[in-house]
């Protein structure tokens, strides 16, 4: 059972955080918007996030081999460069060690991003850190 339902008790806060969803949602391809929710989730394990990304993933014809392999330390070559360079800042990102993220992941993240994308990107990966601290804290269930 939820502790808390966030959409009553936080209304205000709640709008905040679905504006910057809103906002992540047009600036990024679809695709590379889930997969970035998805390998998030599962690294922070929310597990109400992983069923619904896995779940829009398979919708959209995402292969299981890929979903799968999202779950490795590595994603590895099913996926295209640019992919695993915005899944290499998501895991960056996600995971904020005490040097943040390392000039190597920016850099090659830079390669196929322009600036403004990635913005686009840490903004994405910020956002469902958030939704995945909200759902994780509050037991929201799958």
């Amino acid at each position: 059972m939820p502790r808390l339902n966030m959409r009553k008790t936080h209304k205000l806060g709640m709008a905040a955080v679905l504006g910057l969803e809103g906002y992540t949602r047009t600036r990024l391809p679809s695709e590379l918007n889930e997969l970035i929710k998805l390998r998030t989730s599962l690294l922070n394990g929310c597990q109400f996030c992983i069923a619904m990304h896995s779940e829009d993933l398979r919708r959209a014809g995402e292969t299981q081999e890929r979903l799968a392999a999202l779950e490795q330390d590595d994603p590895g070559e099913l996926f295209d460069p640019r992919e695993r360079a915005a899944l290499a800042l998501t895991d960056a990102v996600t995971r904020l060690g005490e040097g943040g993220v390392s000039d190597d992941v920016w850099d090659r993240a830079g390669e196929f991003f322009s600036s403004t994308q990635l913005g686009d990107l840490v903004l994405a990966i910020a956002t469902i850190n958030v939704w995945n601290r909200i759902g994780i804290a509050t037991r929201l269930e799958a």
